[in-house]
């Protein structure tokens, strides 16, 4: 394996700083679990984007069979 000049030497993940602060970010992300709030939101927003998603497909099977009628007719 290649040497890394900018990666730690002999030390664990609790003791180096992320100059991007990535790590923190995303250890402040999972430590912090799911908002309340949210939890209830969520069953009718993925069913109000299941509802969308549906739509968004037969708009396009209708597009492409209006399209390919007028190219072939």
């Amino acid at each position: 394996m290649a040497h890394n000049p900018h990666a730690p030497q002999g030390q664990g993940p609790e003791g180096n700083y992320d100059p991007a602060g990535s790590t923190q970010m995303f250890r402040a992300f999972v430590d912090e679990g799911a908002p309340q709030g949210r939890a209830a939101a969520t069953p009718a927003a993925a069913s109000s984007s299941r509802v969308g998603l549906i739509v968004g497909v037969v708009a396009a099977v209708v597009i492409l069979g209006a399209v390919a009628w007028l190219a072939l007719g």
